[in-house]
């Protein structure tokens, strides 16, 4: 997984005045987690931005007093007006230790029933993963290329070795649904008859036990 390099100061002070002044000067208050004890420091807000304002998932590496250390975003927050970042907590992360990660799904490939007409819903943007530091994913690739209309891909077509994904195998991350402007495939077409010749079989079976 990428990282990205924040450069901090560790915090003499974490009361709400030297808070308030560090915020003043453009500075965010930090917190990393994870270690022997936690460790209060501040970076500019700007170094932020790759971190926090992107659709992609990145590791960081904090730079302190000359020492680094590797870890992930845990929680952030943000002023309820002006959006700009009021204190981030970090996880720190050990070669040996499992962590869990939300990890962006990536579609890749064409569905057929989406150029049927079908219409295409991405329910798991991302999805929750447990691994080593190093197996951590950058994306998780989705192929939609063998989905027709009616089909499901679920959590279970996107097993990987290196990580295990936290959640149930019936999980729905993306399908194609009927659209009112969708074509069926001749294959398609020969699946619904089949489907219901066998169904009107079955009437006929039951009606002569009636009899």
């Amino acid at each position: 997984m990428q990282s990205i390099t924040i450069k901090g100061s560790q915090r003499e002070s974490v009361g709400k005045v030297a808070t308030k002044a560090l915020r003043n000067a453009g500075k965010v208050p930090c917190v990393l987690y994870g270690g022997d004890k936690p460790l209060h420091f501040s970076a500019d807000e700007v170094s932020f931005k790759p971190l926090v304002y992107t659709p992609n998932v990145y590791t960081a590496t904090i730079e302190l007093e000359g020492k680094t250390y590797n870890a992930i975003l845990q929680d952030i927050q943000f002023h309820p007006v002006s959006d700009s970042i009021l204190h981030v907590d970090f996880y720190q992360l050990f070669d040996d230790k499992m962590v869990t990660m939300n990890i962006p799904v990536r579609l890749i490939g064409t569905s057929p029933g989406v150029l049927n007409g079908g219409s295409l819903r991405f329910a798991m943007r991302k999805l929750s993963v447990r691994a080593l530091p190093a197996d951590l994913p950058d994306f998780i690739n989705a192929d939609i290329s063998k989905l027709k209309i009616g089909m499901k891909l679920f959590v279970t077509a996107l097993a990987d070795e290196k990580f295990t994904i936290l959640h149930p195998d019936n999980t729905v991350v993306v399908q194609v649904r009927t659209a009112r402007s969708a074509i069926l495939t001749d294959e398609e077409e020969e699946e619904e008859e089949e489907g219901e010749e066998g169904a009107e079989e079955g009437d006929s079976t039951e009606e002569s036990a009636a009899e």
